[in-house]
């Protein structure tokens, strides 16, 4: 849902936080408690995991309870380490990926599976809750036009293809799902183009463009996948895991909080999150406004 070089992004990081206020001295991750504290929530650098951090941040809001946000500070290899020592208290992340990061030797592929492998592989102090039915899968996306040339239908149909250029993120390189996965579960053999937007307007570009005849991680809640008539190659061996949205929380989120964050989780379906990623996309709206527009529909603040 991504091996990155970690002083660039903690650098990137650093810029957002600061942009964000946090005054000279402080610590930017510095964690609240279940007695009033701060409750600071965390979101990737991605548009569409931002809006469903600003979601969570609403609904604890309306509640009473004092958040903070520490948005768009990186990819999993950048704020895992804050989450695993309580600098982030709450992060919507994605299911399948999570364990993998966790448990690189993890052979589950179904939800469950998954559910039950992260029950065991997250760090002490670490939770994860009832995971969304909506999902955000990294797709391997090709136009329409490559996919009737070559006859494509699935990510196997690709391996008669000589030269084939992917183009993704730096971390694609290094997930299960990368290149040495698609030659080992389909015979794929790839040459990867690095284009860090995260399937975002470059590598929609790029592919349209012919620069990259498929895309490893136009996610497949992008309305970017329909704007464009791309057609998303199916994965029968589930070489990418399911990736159900779940809140992961630290031990300074209380019962109460906890259980506001599973009515999202329960409210959100694959449908609302194309239409909230379709709107911060086609009308350039705010995550807040997105955000909090949609807890309004689903009367999940007062």
């Amino acid at each position: 849902m991504r091996t990155r070089a970690l002083p660039l992004f903690a650098a990137a990081a650093a810029a957002v936080l600061t942009v964000s206020g946090c005054g000279a001295g402080s610590d930017p991750f510095e964690s609240g408690g279940e007695d009033g504290g701060t409750l600071v929530i965390g979101s990737q650098q991605y548009y569409s995991n931002t809006i469903i951090a600003e979601i969570y941040a609403q609904v604890l809001e309306d509640a009473g309870l004092d958040v903070r946000r520490e948005f768009e500070i990186g990819q999993r290899e950048v704020y895992a380490a804050e989450l695993e020592n309580g600098g982030i208290d709450v992060f919507p992340e994605y299911a399948g990926s999570l364990l993998q990061y966790f448990d690189p030797e993890t052979e589950a592929r179904t939800a469950e599976e998954i559910r039950t492998g992260l029950d065991g592989a997250l760090p002490e102090g670490l939770t994860a809750l009832q995971e969304s039915p909506a999902t955000d899968q990294n797709a391997m996306v090709v136009t329409a036009e490559f996919a009737e040339e070559h006859g494509l239908e699935s990510i196997g149909d690709l391996a008669g293809i000589d030269d084939l250029v992917v183009g993704a993120t730096p971390e694609f390189e290094t997930r299960p799902y990368g290149p040495k996965g698609l030659a080992d579960v389909y015979g794929v053999e790839v040459e990867l183009q690095t284009i860090d937007d995260s399937g975002g307007p470059l590598t929609v570009g790029a592919l349209e463009d012919g620069d990259i005849d498929a895309a490893a991680n136009i996610f497949s809640a992008s309305p970017a996948i329909a704007a464009n008539d791309f057609v998303v190659l199916a994965d029968p061996e589930a070489l990418v895991p399911p990736e159900n949205v779940v809140p992961v929380v630290s031990e300074a989120v209380g019962a109460d909080a906890r259980g506001l964050l599973e009515e999202v989780s329960g409210a959100l379906t694959q449908e609302d999150l194309l239409a909230l990623n379709t709107r911060s996309v086609e009308e350039q709206a705010t995550a807040e406004v997105v955000a909090g527009e949609w807890v309004k529909e689903k009367a999940l603040v007062g």
